[in-house]
């Protein structure tokens, strides 16, 4: 498997010099495997660069893992250009919601005047919309496991395994507010023994003891987190946007320094063979 990452910010899109090296894009991960059916994690605004490549494309298809519906994650999709051919089909997997409401609707009602100058429904494409929860179910050869995880609103986590090797990604995972590291059950199945875990390191130890009921982790507790379950490699996501290309090389080195998992920084445009764990 390959993961691609195509926007690697939380919260909202960032720009400047400061941020060029890492990239300024919201939450948007591409996994390939051949013959396969290519596998996009959320729809931030790094979708846009992901659809550039297959603009043109026949018969495009695309699968969607969607975490959950802030505008970090859902951003890209209007502007995804596949969606302009008849011949796309985008499927999207996102969270059932706790009361009921329809994630179709949802984004129907999101998507359109005068929130957007174009409706959803007005796009060429066919996008169909599938509501799961704690559920494992396949897409072609790939087998997916998706949990509910802590954050703010309806949230899931994902693996995918193909031949023996595994991804996860929590792109959003609230740590426990209280201090202690422990890790929800639904959380302990993504993570366990993964090749890969992309994983949300919003906060500094600081940061977070002003934003603790905000929904993310820090650099530390996605290091516990990788170090308990046995995960192999740790990328290192969903950068708060005010955080510049030297302050998350630092803290990264840091991460890097103490830990027993190697660790890296998720940087847009680079890519991780899972096989082999080499970036």
């Amino acid at each position: 498997m390959n993961v691609t990452f195509h926007g690697v910010r939380g919260s909202t899109p960032c720009h400047g010099d400061d941020t060029r090296h890492f990239g300024g894009n919201t939450s948007c991960v591409s996994l390939r495997v051949p013959q396969q059916v290519p596998i996009i994690f959320d729809l931030g605004t790094g979708l846009r660069y992901f659809g550039k490549q297959f603009n043109g494309t026949p018969a495009f298809r695309a699968v969607c893992l969607l975490t959950h519906l802030h505008y970090d994650h859902t951003l890209g999709l209007p502007f995804f250009e596949p969606l302009l051919h008849s011949d796309t089909t985008l499927e999207i997997y996102g969270p059932k919601q706790a009361d009921g409401s329809s994630i179709r609707e949802l984004f129907l009602d999101k998507i359109k005047p005068p929130m957007f100058p174009v409706p959803l429904a007005d796009f060429a494409a066919r996008v169909i919309f599938h509501e799961i929860g704690d559920d494992d179910f396949a897409i072609g050869d790939l087998q997916i496991c998706s949990r509910f995880v802590p954050h703010i609103g309806p949230t899931l986590g994902f693996r995918v395994t193909h031949d023996g090797a595994s991804v996860t990604y929590l792109s959003d995972h609230q740590q426990p507010v209280g201090g202690e590291f422990t890790i929800s059950k639904g959380a302990h199945e993504l993570c366990q023994g993964a090749d890969l875990l992309i994983h949300d390191a919003q906060f500094t130890n600081e940061e977070f003891a002003g934003k603790s009921s905000w929904g993310h982790s820090t650099y530390a507790y996605a290091q516990w987190i990788a170090e308990t379950c046995e995960v192999k490699q740790l990328a290192l996501f969903h950068h708060d946007p005010s955080r510049t290309d030297a302050m998350l090389t630092e803290l990264t080195e840091k991460v890097a320094r103490t830990s027993k998992t190697r660790v890296v920084a998720a940087r847009e445009g680079e890519s991780i063979d899972v096989v082999t764990c080499s970036a």
